[in-house]
């Protein structure tokens, strides 16, 4: 568990440029060390921060479009997305551990589309509640917040392609667009050896095929994200800040995931697995039992209401 706790701070931004790229530029090469160590978690966490707050469905448990006006959903899940980063403590190791999010997504029908379901419309919503006590892990204080959690949000629609009948799946395409405002990570007066502060946006494109079997609904898909961050990264010598550089960030992993709901008398239990591909990073030091080009796992479990 000690290690989950800087890789969910860690997650939340990432450079965009290979770390020797970054620090090159330093006038004193003693900095550069610490430089490539915090550079290189922020390169390769921007993709597991992504995902956690993404997931793979924005509709999990459903088949397709919400069928018209007078037709709404709400859900809850929590997703959780198993990931390694490279250690900023100078270890040359790797933070192993399990990044969380939890987010309540709804949803209400527009358009019920023309002949076969094509440009259904529905609206959507989302919102992502941060934890509020995570060791050297702050939040911006004019963050919005739902019960003192502040929170991300997000918007978007789906829209119809054509509705199945088995054994020809429905299928649709969603666009989300979700935010966290801006966090802050570390504390150099403490002793750390290095600090952050960073927002994360991220825009998801989901391509889904889904079908109705029985008691259960079933979908799988591929995703098409792009995440950005803008990061303000400090690091010092015995808790005296010695160095700063802004880190603007851009990534565009893909994602492929399935998912089910099981309905119940009260709703729809909905569970979902998927896996975020991975990238050739370019990292400025060799770690040992890190693999840069990994993908992530992520799964999530919620419940999902209709109205």
């Amino acid at each position: 568990m000690r290690g989950a706790v800087p890789l969910i701070g860690l997650a939340l931004a990432a450079a965009p440029l290979a770390a020797q790229n970054e620090c090159s530029g330093l006038f004193n090469p003693a900095l550069r060390p610490g430089c490539e160590l915090a550079v290189d978690a922020y390169h390769t966490a921007q993709r597991v921060g992504g995902i956690a707050i993404s997931g793979g469905d924005p509709e999990p448990g459903a088949i397709g479009v919400l069928g018209g006006l007078g037709r709404a959903f709400a859900s809850v899940r929590v997703t959780g997305v198993s990931a390694a980063i490279p250690n900023p403590d100078g270890s040359q190791g790797a933070i192993s551990g399990l990044v969380p999010a939890s987010v309540v997504t709804g949803g209400f029908g527009i358009f019920r589309g023309l002949r076969g379901g094509l440009l259904a419309l529905d609206l959507l919503g989302s919102a992502t509640l941060l934890p509020g006590t995570i060791d050297k892990l702050a939040v911006d204080k004019s963050a919005t917040r739902i019960g003192g959690l502040p929170l991300g949000v997000g918007y978007g629609a789906r829209i119809g392609i054509m509705n199945g009948r088995f054994p020809i799946p429905t299928v649709s395409v969603s666009v989300m667009r979700r935010t966290l405002p801006r966090l802050y990570f570390g504390d150099l007066p403490s002793g750390d050896h290095f600090a952050f502060d960073s927002d994360l946006k991220a825009t998801n494109v989901r391509i889904t095929a889904g079908m109705r079997l029985l008691a259960l609904d079933v979908a799988a898909g591929i995703g098409f994200d792009h995440y950005s961050s803008t990061a303000h990264l400090r690091w010092g010598t015995y808790g005296i800040r010695t160095a700063e550089i802004g880190l603007p960030a851009t990534s565009s992993p893909r994602a492929l995931f399935a998912d089910a709901g099981l309905t119940l008398p009260a709703g729809k239990l909905v569970g979902e697995i998927g896996y975020q591909t991975g990238s050739d990073v370019q990292l400025g030091t060799n770690y040992s039992g890190f693999d840069p080009k990994a993908g992530h796992v992520f799964g999530g479990l919620g419940f999902r209401f209709g109205f």
